[in-house]
């Protein structure tokens, strides 16, 4: 079960990755987007099973897809990097 966390906490940490790359202006891949964006939204499914937290991955991911398309502003990308890279680094302690 340790290794699966892990592997989850990568995911969080890569989509997080995306995020900031997002906020500081670089122009990430649209693959890499729908790639993170895609893993969080499976992983969001979580929440059917009763995990709070995956409420985070699924708005996430929502927003990850809407800035392919979309230009938004700055401020929208902090709370989920952080929060994604709070969840990523827990996941391996």
């Amino acid at each position: 079960m340790g290794i699966v966390v892990k592997i989850l906490g990568f995911i969080d940490l890569l989509s997080a990755l995306a995020f900031l790359m997002l906020t500081f202006g670089m122009e990430p891949y649209v693959q890499f987007i729908i790639f993170c964006a895609g893993l969080l939204l499976i992983k969001g499914m979580f929440i059917l099973m009763g995990d709070i937290l995956s409420f985070i991955d699924l708005i996430s991911a929502i927003l990850l897809f809407i800035s392919i398309f979309f230009s938004l502003p700055v401020i929208i990308f902090w709370a989920p990097a952080f929060l994604l890279l709070a969840k990523g680094f827990t996941s391996f302690f």
